[in-house]
């Protein structure tokens, strides 16, 4: 099938590549040039494993190209995959002005019929304004040809996201219309042949399907948070509590890690929009999600309450860092809680040596030449003169350090550990001190 994926970001670029591993011919849009230069060159403009060879790999077979060209990228695909940002508003609300002037490029250009597939996170009702802004293009050149609208929302986690696209949990699919989810079908059986994934819904429950999964994940880690404040100040164990509650089968053990907060491109925004197109929409108002939302901002500033518990006058101090993306196995920054605990640091007249094995580089692009953030060149560099190490991110490499390092390495043997990487009673046990989330 020829495919066109209008956006080569996180979601777009994942979508066309594994669309075009199956054997589809795809072209990917973008109007940022040098964004395009960088995947011609061979390179990738994010960090995600395995994409960067499954885009060489593709490009190569000539199965995959990459232009600037929007009248080529519209007549190229019969199915138009809308793969833009849709980043907050200054009121929370999802900004679709990049949805919505694909749209209506793809109004102005195409020449015969065409499945426009939103892939973006959009809120409810953005089917119906994708599809008026075609119809208004249509108009204006007075011609009368067909389109169908899908709303297609992409379930795929930062760091596994290759492997999400090519083994889905489910495939949901908003439609009206018997053609489009033909080619719908067609298109994503290569994705489904052990057993059927797709979920066929009205193009609306769709798109409320993706905010409500996020919503709801992102309560689970919220709830979870507050749970292992409360085991804190009364002496339980919140790991001991994960293990009791995830045992049952109705609740699970997936998204039941307490921590300093989540962040990325997907939970904070999703909940802002979903709170903001429940008051505007529908003047209902969120309480759960509002909540979920006020104890995830308190969360980012819990490890700043430990420090300053501990130490004092957190002014002239040095902290070492592991950690600053959001999650592991990406460099994606956005509403990080390490960007928090930077600002705070900074604000209380502290500094910062930090190490990341992959976000350093966009973490020099957020906060530019700042003197009071120094990056090493692996963890134990970001020791050195530090009076505790401070872990924001729970990267692999992090879960069995050298502790007797560790301890003769730093001021004082003190490790605030965000993410509950390390057995309490063990770390203790080596003379350390060790201060957790819940433990």
């Amino acid at each position: 099938m020829k495919i066109t994926v209008v956006g080569t970001g996180y979601v777009g670029l994942v979508s066309g590549t594994c669309l075009a591993e199956v054997g589809n011919d795809v072209l990917c849009l973008d109007v940022d040039p040098a964004k395009i230069r960088i995947l011609e060159e061979g390179g990738i403009p994010i960090y995600e494993p395995g994409l960067q060879e499954m885009v060489r790999r593709n490009v190569a077979a000539g199965r995959l190209h990459f232009t600037t060209d929007i009248e080529k990228a519209v007549q190229h695909g019969t199915i138009q995959f809308i793969a833009v940002g849709t980043p907050p508003d200054e009121d929370g609300s999802a900004d679709l002005q990049y949805v919505l002037a694909a749209a209506r490029s793809i109004g102005r250009l195409m020449t015969d019929y065409k499945v426009v597939v939103d892939k973006s996170t959009v809120p409810v009702g953005t089917g119906a304004k994708v599809k008026a802004a075609i119809l208004d293009e249509l108009a204006k050149r007075a011609v009368d040809i067909p389109f169908s609208v899908v709303s297609n929302p992409e379930f795929l986690k930062e760091g596994a996201a290759v492997e999400d696209f090519m083994r889905p949990d489910r495939i949901v699919v908003g439609a009206e219309e018997e053609q489009a989810i033909h080619l719908m079908r067609a298109l994503y059986a290569p994705f489904q042949r052990n057993h059927e994934r797709l979920i066929i819904t009205d193009v609306k429950s769709a798109e409320l399907t993706k905010y409500a999964a996020n919503a709801m994940l992102a309560t689970r880690i919220s709830f979870m948070n507050e749970l292992a404040n409360l085991a804190e100040v009364l002496g339980a164990d919140i790991e001991m509590v994960r293990q009791g509650i995830g045992s049952d089968p109705r609740i699970g053990y997936h998204f039941l890690y307490p921590g300093c907060g989540y962040g990325g491109s997907c939970f904070p925004k999703d909940v802002k929009a979903l709170i903001k197109t429940a008051a505007d929409d529908a003047n209902i108002s969120l309480k759960v999600l509002t909540a979920v939302e006020e104890a995830n901002d308190a969360q980012k500033h819990v490890l700043t309450g430990k420090l300053k518990a501990r130490f004092g006058d957190l002014k002239g101090k040095h902290f070492a860092l592991w950690g600053l993306s959001f999650k592991p196995n990406t460099d994606d920054m956005r509403d990080a809680p390490s960007r928090e605990l930077i600002a705070d640091l900074f604000a209380a007249g502290a500094t910062v040596t930090a190490y990341d094995p992959v976000a350093m580089h966009e973490t020099q692009r957020i906060f530019g030449d700042e003197p009071r953030l120094q990056y090493a060149e692996n963890p134990m560099g970001a020791l050195d003169n530090a009076d505790a190490l401070v872990i924001v991110t729970e990267w692999k490499e992090f879960r069995s350090p050298d502790f007797e390092a560790i301890k003769q390495t730093l001021k004082n043997p003190v490790i605030f550990d965000g993410r509950n990487l390390y057995d309490p009673k063990f770390v203790r046990g080596l003379g350390i001190e060790y201060f957790a989330i819940g433990r």
